[in-house]
């Protein structure tokens, strides 16, 4: 692994094959780690990709509107019409009802949220099937569905208020609907977990354990003992009536392989190696390196907070490399460096590539629909219920 130390000779990386590897074939299409792609795919050597892209696109014109989500590789972003975080783009592609097909450069759980937002004559598709979020698929319907039972029987279900992190599948939101609960972001947890306490005395968070532990114990003040922590893999979640019926917060067993990486170890060690660092990391990293930087906020907050820094300012990112290595590039006056010192891309969303672009824009463009994401009538109905409860939050 290279390690990380200047903004100029480190964010300078290729994904490694291991880090690229293939997540799932033959998988249930419903899974966020999806299928084979169906077609051929232009090689990656061909000379002339980006010159289809932008021939297709050009096709399209208006019928086609490209989203871009922070994390994916340059090759890609320079053929979005919007780029952000997967709710921006989300309600970005709500507001643009013109658009017969909206191309979600992102991951799977992200073109389900475009589709439960857009209208019904909008058809959204996802460049690679197989584009997936591991933090997604750690929490599946049937789990989610066992652990309310498990409330059930520990008689606090009427209690607990479900809060399911944006990151999560249109089933999991469609639960959360169901349920009385909310979405959140990493923007406005603090938010949505303060209006669910005003529902209930207990919160079921999904399925992100880092950001629900971080937001009540360092916005909220809660202690740590107010947090359990539900395993699926367990018998009853791991957790006794006991532990369920003392707990304020109960946290799925669920995280960010790419923010799950950073330790305290990371964060002390790039101190030393940069004197006067700004460590600066998102809400999705342990507690313990969220307790140990200087600055914790979503993938917008950090890009707010290094564009608003100012010259000859020490930063180092606990997010996702590519993005990390797009603002050091937008801002070579401050010295930008990445948190840890092995390279994390996140492995999925590299998955879409400029061949899988290329493939979907002509395609598209040919009068053929490709890897269309499309949410069942019910499930949209209570996933969107639930969205709407987190666009009424104050």
């Amino acid at each position: 692994m290279r390690d990380v130390t200047t903004a100029q000779n480190t964010l300078d990386v290729q994904p490694t094959p291991l880090a690229l590897l293939l997540l799932g074939r033959e998988a249930d299409p419903k899974s966020e780690r999806g299928v084979e792609c169906p077609g051929d795919l232009p090689s990656p050597s061909d000379p002339d990709l980006v010159e289809r892209a932008r021939a297709a696109k050009e096709k399209l014109g208006d019928k086609v509107f490209v989203l871009g989500h922070h994390y994916q590789r340059d090759e890609v972003i320079q053929f979005a019409d919007v780029t952000g975080d997967s709710f921006k783009l989300a309600r970005d592609a709500a507001a643009k009802p013109e658009a017969e097909y909206i191309v979600f450069c992102g991951v799977h759980f992200m073109a389900e949220s475009a589709d439960i937002l857009t209208g019904d004559d909008q058809k959204v598709v996802l460049p690679d099937l197989a584009a997936g979020c591991s933090m997604a698929d750690m929490a599946t319907a049937e789990q989610v569905a066992e652990c309310w039972d498990v409330l059930v029987e520990a008689g606090i279900a009427e209690q607990v208020v479900p809060v399911s992190y944006m990151n999560s599948s249109a089933d999991i939101k469609a639960f959360t609907g169901k349920h009385g609960g909310t979405i959140c972001t990493s923007s406005n947890a603090k938010r949505a977990l303060d209006w669910a306490f005003e529902q209930g005395e207990k919160v079921l968070f999904l399925p992100d354990q880092h950001l629900g532990r971080n937001t009540a114990v360092r916005d909220m003040g809660m202690s740590l003992d107010d947090c359990v922590l539900y395993n699926p893999h367990k018998p009853n979640g791991g957790l006794t009536v006991e532990e369920l019926r003392n707990a304020k917060m109960i946290l799925w067993r669920g995280h960010c392989s790419v923010h799950g990486r950073f330790s305290l170890d990371s964060v002390n060690d790039v101190r030393e190696r940069v004197p006067g660092v700004n460590v600066l990391v998102h809400p999705e990293c342990k507690h313990e390196v969220v307790a140990a930087a200087d600055y914790v906020g979503s993938t917008e907050y950090i890009i707010n907070t290094l564009e608003a820094a100012p010259a000859g300012s020490k930063w180092a990112i606990g997010t996702e490399l590519n993005l990390v290595r797009r603002v050091a590039a937008a801002h070579p006056d401050k010295e930008i460096v990445f948190l840890d010192k092995t390279v994390c891309f996140c492995s999925t969303m590299n998955r879409i590539d400029l061949p899988h672009l290329v493939w979907t824009l002509e395609s598209l463009a040919e009068g053929n629909l490709v890897n269309r994401i499309e949410v069942d009538r019910e499930t949209e109905s209570f996933a969107k219920l639930a969205l709407e409860r987190m666009l009424a939050l104050p």
